[in-house]
């Protein structure tokens, strides 16, 4: 009934209807890669779909939690999913942007410091979206015209910055230089290295490892105990083929598996959970797509 009253469950309804599309057009990309010669472009407009569900699903499961919150109605002007040319673009924009001296703010917002009293001063009464969109790089100058913050990849430590331009790295947000991304799961694992975003090598297998245990044979511990070595040996080889060019490179990204990512933490600059699924080299460019990939609030 309280859901109803303050339209909540409408907005949940919505969401899950967003949900399920979703779902259904992350199964024909799936297929859509079965055909990748015949269907590019196919593809590549189920995926700007997909980008937009995503971005309006995000949207309403932000304003059901206001609601929850009793919230006001401040809301982002827009929020996009951005990758690749569209993304490098959008950062040539801010970076043709001129100011007079200290006229562009430029700071890092950390998703646990809160929101720093500069950008409460920058953005007034939009500063909680600041917080909202946190951890992220928020921008804002003198004039107002540049109102936005942007989820960096690589995030760098949290500074506030007053120039007459903004301090945008491409590092944070884009692949430069030369780096390897690695993804990891439990049967598969491939590995690509970069200058830039062009792949230059690639590595890529699949392991034996057992799946649900069925009733029969094994008894359930017995089971779990030689699954868990075959995932271990496969973590082995994982980190063997990693070690192999960890000095060829300037950075070394891990995504897959939430659960094994925490083997990985030490060496990586950047560890990230991802959905990629299928051979490893489709795999590996699915993951590719997906890490570096941002999100723009416009605030």
């Amino acid at each position: 009934m309280l859901d109803a009253l303050l339209g909540r469950a409408e907005l949940k309804e919505r969401i899950e209807a967003l949900q399920e599309e979703k779902r259904h057009l992350e199964r024909q990309l799936d297929a859509e890669q079965e055909r990748r010669s015949e269907a590019a472009t196919a593809r590549q407009e189920a995926e700007q779909r997909v980008n937009r569900l995503e971005d309006r699903i995000a949207e309403l499961e932000d304003r059901v939690e206001r609601h929850e919150r009793d919230e006001s109605d401040l809301d982002f002007r827009g929020v996009e999913t951005v990758r690749g040319d569209r993304l490098a673009a959008i950062l040539n924009r801010l970076d043709s942007v001129e100011t007079g001296p200290e006229g562009a703010l430029t700071t890092m917002v950390d998703a646990e410091g809160g929101v720093p009293d500069e950008v409460t001063k920058a953005f007034g009464d939009h500063s909680p979206l600041v917080g909202r969109a946190a951890p992220c790089v928020a921008l804002a100058d003198d004039a107002g015209l540049v109102s936005a913050a942007l989820v960096p990849r690589v995030a760098p430590d949290p500074f506030v910055s007053w120039s007459d331009g903004f301090e945008l790295d491409r590092s944070w947000f884009l692949p430069t230089g030369t780096s390897a991304l690695a993804l990891v799961r439990s049967d598969l694992f491939a590995l690509g290295v970069y200058d830039g975003a062009e792949r230059e090598q690639f590595e890529g297998f699949e392991s034996d490892v057992k799946g649900d245990h069925s009733k029969g044979g094994f008894s359930q511990g017995r089971f779990e105990r030689r699954r868990d070595a075959q995932i271990e040996e496969h973590l082995e080889k994982c980190e063997d083929a990693i070690a192999e060019v960890t000095d060829e490179v300037e950075r070394l990204f891990v995504v897959g598996e939430g659960t094994l990512l925490g083997e990985f933490e030490d060496d990586a600059l950047v560890t990230k959970s991802v959905d990629a699924t299928g051979k490893p080299k489709d795999a590996l460019e699915d993951a590719f797509r997906e890490f570096w990939t941002t999100r723009l609030y416009r605030i």
